[in-house]
């Protein structure tokens, strides 16, 4: 009998399908080339590329792309098929190595922010050999980075793998300085989180604000939203459950672990979960799954919405960034072991996150901004906007009495292990930490857990960012280990190094309730920033610190990241003023007409005598919403004119933008929610909260 698993990576060429198609030495130059020990030559590359156009014939395929992830935050592809007419003009199946290498799509029209002029078209495409080739729909597609003629990155994956590199070197040094000297190389690991909404296809159809902007525009609350609780980890509903089906026979035929599915806390929110992979392989398989996520909705007859605040006040969605750092020899690095107090190692290392953190906040603050994400974060759902650490009472005083100079004794140095909540089981697993779901970031036992990152956002520069600011850190602590002879010598001078670290970085570490407004002013004393949006956030940009970091590194230029921030102006100026225009397309096509019929039905049956007290009040609020909403749009409409004209890569722009055009839409909002509350249905036939969101119960 067949198993739902027996096609487990089916449609990866990964290493255990390049390990059996390939000769041994061209396997082995592969696997050199992966570890950074070796390059490839033009007769490997095209034993390579032919071995893997045989199997993707096998598998059905016929064209192939390489697919990479420029800065519009999502991925991209150009198809070419495998067939070539021979000299005699009859058809031929060819893949060389030069094609699976290099490809060159048209790099004009993709968001470079001044990295390249219009009229320059080449863009160039390489293989990223570290990641599995798969199939996609009858296509082999080809993990690449994306560069321009000059070598300036245009994509998220270069820069990541430079900061994969940057931190495997500075961790593995690290290591090797407290002892480990067999450990050559240290990988960051991630687990994603992905929490998405579905609501019914055709309700989708009729919603032009989801379709264009992929939150609702407007939309009075629904009588019932998630105050019940009744939603979370509840039953799937059937149609759900066809749907996630879907989702992980594809994902598994990937090669991709999803491994948790269940019901979040607001209606119509799900979340999946995969296992820990090396950050570059995580962060494409996440757009994998997104990608999934809504060609299986698709084909369910649902909708899937992955922006972070499709629905005014309920629970918006995330995408939490599961950090850890594991050496080539299997120790994870960020795991305490049986006497965390004892482990130099797992102390330095989680002292220079937090050093890193404290050091960076603003920085780590921009890697999750976006227009989503400002609807989401300090909204007493989601983290707040401000940085801080939650490590736990254990770990945290374990940290406390290092500084203070106490040996961890007596009730402070293991965890209590007197709780039993059940009797009859001799064995009970016991966290070393609870967990705080206010902080952006908190230590969860072996790893770090930074929540800030918005369920649409690509997880490439997030993880660029934690990657060179850990690294950073763990290179200042390195330099001052230099040049001590003795091990326990070396030792000594690291507890010291943490001693200072805890006493400068304490005012990152915070246990309390990150929603409260006592931390807002808390916060406020202790100096951390409070950066509430993403025009603010794009600021760092600017700063001089920002630009030592990566060009220090070597993992920005001066260039890119001036580009980086021309690019996140624009993109933030064009998704307002889709949002604005998408609400005056709607509101003048759709809802004034809606309220002028709805409003001359009780205009006509006020008109006769004993009128009822309901249909004179009904007749008087209509025509106060319709002369409110009418006056908004039209002020609206002319402030996003003038603004539209100005220029879009400028941060002033987007400050404008953010003060004016962002509270006029909150403004036409409020008065369309105050007739959506009151219209009849004979009217208004927009899908409202109360239809989408419970659909699928």
């Amino acid at each position: 009998m067949s198993t739902p698993f027996e096609d487990f990576g089916s449609m990866i060429f990964g290493e255990k399908e390049m390990q059996e198609r390939l000769p041994h030495p061209i396997y082995s130059s592969w696997k050199k080339t992966v570890s950074n020990e070796g390059t490839l030559d033009r007769a490997t590359a095209d034993a390579i590329a032919h071995a893997m156009k045989r199997w993707a014939l096998e598998k059905g395929a016929t064209h192939f792309t390489h697919w990479f992830q420029p800065m519009t935050g999502s991925t991209a592809e150009k198809h070419d098929s495998f067939i070539d007419p021979d000299d005699d003009g009859e058809p031929i199946t060819r893949f060389s190595g030069k094609a699976l290498i290099k490809g060159e799509p048209d790099a004009s029209s993709f968001p470079s922010g001044g990295l390249r002029a219009t009229f320059e078209a080449r863009g160039y495409t390489y293989w990223d050999v570290t990641s599995p080739v798969f199939i996609r729909e009858g296509t082999l597609c080809i993990p690449t980075v994306f560069v321009s003629y000059n070598g300036e990155s245009l994509d998220k994956k270069d820069p990541l793998l430079k900061s994969v590199q940057v931190l495997s070197e500075a961790a593995t040094h690290a290591v090797n300085l407290l002892g480990d000297k067999d450990v050559r190389f240290c990988t960051p690991m991630v687990g994603l989180e992905q929490e998405y909404f579905l609501i019914d296809a055709k309700d989708y159809e009729k919603r032009e604000d989801l379709r264009l902007t992929g939150r609702t525009l407007f939309g009075a609350p629904a009588p019932k939203g998630q105050e019940l609780g009744d939603h979370y980890f509840g039953s799937i509903p059937a149609r759900v459950r066809a749907f996630m089906d879907d989702v992980n026979h594809e994902l598994w035929r990937l090669g991709i672990y999803a491994k948790t599915e269940h019901n979040e806390v607001a209606p119509g929110q799900f979340e999946l979960a995969c296992v820990f992979k090396n950050v570059n392989i995580a962060v494409d398989q996440n757009q994998l799954v997104m990608d999934v996520l809504r060609k299986s909705a698709a084909k369910n007859g649902l909708a899937c919405l992955l922006h972070e605040k499709p629905f005014d006040g309920i629970n918006g969605s995330g995408k939490h960034n599961n950090f850890s750092i594991v050496t080539d020899t299997g120790l994870n690095l960020f795991a305490p072991g049986d006497k965390p107090a004892e482990n130099i190692r797992f102390l330095v290392f989680v002292c220079a996150f937090i050093k890193a953190v404290d050091t960076y906040p603003e920085l780590l603050r921009l890697s999750a901004s976006g227009n989503g994400n400002d609807h989401r974060l300090g909204a007493d759902e989601a983290p707040p906007a401000i940085i801080s650490i939650y490590l736990g009472s254990y770990i945290e005083n374990i940290l406390y009495n290092l500084h203070m100079g106490r040996k961890n004794t007596g009730a402070d140095s293991e965890v209590k292990d007197t709780f039993s909540p059940i009797s009859g089981l001799s064995y009970i697993p016991h966290d070393n930490t609870d967990r705080n779901r206010t902080s952006p970031v908190a230590f969860t036992g072996n790893k770090f857990e930074f929540r800030m990152l918005g369920s649409s956002m690509s997880a490439s520069f997030t993880n660029t960012v934690l990657n060179c600011i850990v690294a950073d850190a763990l290179n200042e602590i390195s330099a001052e280990l230099e040049g001590i002879k003795y091990l326990q010598d070396v030792r000594a001078k690291a507890i010291e190094i943490c001693r200072d670290i805890i006493e400068k970085h304490k005012r990152i570490l915070f246990s309390g309730d990150g929603y409260s407004a006592a931390w807002v002013k808390e916060a406020a004393r202790r100096g951390l920033p409070n950066i509430s949006c993403t025009v603010d956030a794009i600021k760092v940009f600017d700063e001089a610190k920002t630009t030592k970091l990566f060009t220090s590194l070597s993992v920005y230029t001066a260039k890119e990241l001036e580009a980086r921030r021309t690019i996140m102006t624009e993109q933030y100026c064009s998704l307002i003023g889709i949002e604005a225009k998408t609400l005056l397309d709607v509101a003048k096509h759709e809802i004034l007409p809606a309220i002028t019929k709805e409003w001359q039905f009780y205009s006509n049956a006020a008109a006769g005598k004993n009128t009822p007290v309901f249909v004179k009040d009904r007749t008087a609020q209509l025509q106060e919403i319709l002369d409110g909403l009418y006056t908004t749009l039209n002020r609206l409409e002319k402030d996003y004119c003038s603004l539209a004209a100005e220029p879009a890569g400028e941060w002033t722009t987007a400050k404008d933008f953010y003060d004016k055009i962002c509270p006029e839409m909150k403004d036409a909002r409020t008065w369309i929610d105050r007739y959506e509350a009151i219209a009849s249905d004979e009217f208004y036939r927009i899908p409202t909260y109360r239809k989408m969101l419970f659909a699928l119960a």
